[in-house]
């Protein structure tokens, strides 16, 4: 029994917090009252609902311990062999719907735990144990699937039955094709959401999943459509879009994006998928990833990242293009053929090796190290910087050629 825990005995006859936590507060108070006090730190930064969920995993915690570990009377007694069992309780309990949890709740709920073990050791609690009993390596990894989206054809398909459906129909399908935009966030829009910047309409998108403020540019057809709506429903409530009186939600939403995508043959379809469809459709038309990174909202660009690993048209075209050339190779019979392939492929020189890019594409990166200010050379590099200069020459690419001269040049100056 550590020193902290030997304070005094800890009851406690006020109200509870939630009727889960009852069976707790009569066996082991500690742990009710130092998880309250977690929960009250929490909800001073983080939102309602991860505060609910923080709430739910500890109170399941606590209430195993309880039942299961006489001995445990705080979260200062919790050791390794507490946890082990708690992992394996948690993971084959079955849940209100009579099923085991799924692999992504054990990871949120262990993860949250591994959180509130963390924060109390660095926060100095008495009621916190010497060191953390929870790893890393006890939250299951996270599974990364790819995004479900909507190929061109499929895409199309439900533009042109959104096109004859029912105006507030088309008016979400049309808005969430055309922006990327979250429910929540189409749900959530102002009444002076729409605004002209530069003669061109945008719309400001409010605060969501990720605490963010942005505006993405709106396409023609999407402006025009809740130019249509609002106005013959102007906004009401600060909302930019309700029906009746009522603002729109996101099961409204969910309902009509399944019935338009019924009708138009494609089965079900969530939401989401038409802001994965959006995104896909943009990365396969040459949208650098900032920019698709900016229009999602998306925080960093890892969460975009997810998109350029899809096997879509783009990865096809680039590996038939690829494919070609090396069947060239292969198929060539004459050696000096091949060799001249293999040149025409290699034009440019590196310092170690080649650049296989075509020859007829230009690339913003050439020598991009060699014209920085904070470049610097020395002497023994010369052989290899002349052989740069007189490649660049050769090939007729005097843009290249000319920092090198200058590189060399330079040294010549420093030696001189």
């Amino acid at each position: 029994m550590s020193a902290a825990h030997a304070v005094a005995v800890v009851t406690y006859d006020g109200p509870v917090r939630h009727r889960d936590w009852e069976v707790v507060v009569v066996t082991a108070p500690r742990l009710a009252l130092t998880a309250w006090a977690y929960l009250d730190q929490l909800a001073v930064s983080m939102r309602p609902a991860t505060v609910d969920v923080a709430d739910n995993t500890l109170r399941c915690f606590a209430g195993f311990l309880a039942r299961e570990f006489a001995d445990v009377t705080g979260f200062v007694d919790v050791r390794r062999p507490h946890i082990e069992a708690f992992k394996l309780f948690f993971a084959t309990h079955l849940t209100v719907k009579g099923v085991p949890p799924a692999r992504n709740t054990i990871r949120q709920r262990l993860g949250m735990l591994r959180s509130f073990f963390d924060r109390i050791i660095e926060w100095d609690w008495p009621d916190a144990p010497a060191r953390i009993p929870i790893f890393s390596i006890d939250v299951p990894i996270a599974d990364d699937p790819l995004p479900r989206f909507l190929d061109d054809a499929q895409a199309a398909r439900l533009a042109a039955k959104a096109a004859v459906a029912a105006p507030l129909d088309r008016l979400v399908i049309e808005v969430l094709s055309r922006t990327g935009m979250r429910v929540g966030e189409l749900c959530g829009l102002a009444d002076d959401a729409v605004v002209v910047l530069n003669e061109t309409p945008w719309l400001r998108v409010p605060v969501g999943k990720l605490h963010n403020d942005r505006h993405i540019p709106l396409h023609p057809n999407a402006a025009r459509l809740i130019a249509e709506w609002t106005a013959d429903h102007p906004p009401a409530g600060g909302r930019l879009i309700h029906v009746d009186g009522q603002a729109l939600d996101r099961h409204h939403v969910s309902r009509i994006v399944r019935r338009v995508a019924r009708q138009a043959g494609l089965g079900h379809v969530h939401p989401h998928q038409l802001r994965h469809t959006l995104a896909t459709q943009a990365i396969n038309r040459g949208m650098r990833l900032e920019s698709i990174a900016t229009m999602l909202g998306h925080r960093s660009l890892r969460m975009t990242l997810t998109y350029a690993r899809i096997a879509n048209k783009t990865v096809a075209d680039e590996y038939a293009s690829a494919s070609a050339k090396i069947d060239a190779l292969y198929t060539a019979t004459d050696p000096e053929q091949r060799l001249q392939q293999l040149a025409s492929e290699h034009r440019r020189m590196l310092a170690n090796g080649w650049c296989n890019r075509p020859t007829g594409t230009d690339c913003v990166y050439e020598t991009i190290c060699e014209g920085c200010g904070y470049y610097q050379t020395t002497i023994e590099f010369k052989p290899t910087l002349r052989a740069q200069a007189d490649h660049a020459e050769r090939n007729h690419q005097p843009a290249r050629a000319a920092i090198y001269n200058h590189l060399l040049a330079s040294l010549e100056q420093d030696t001189g």
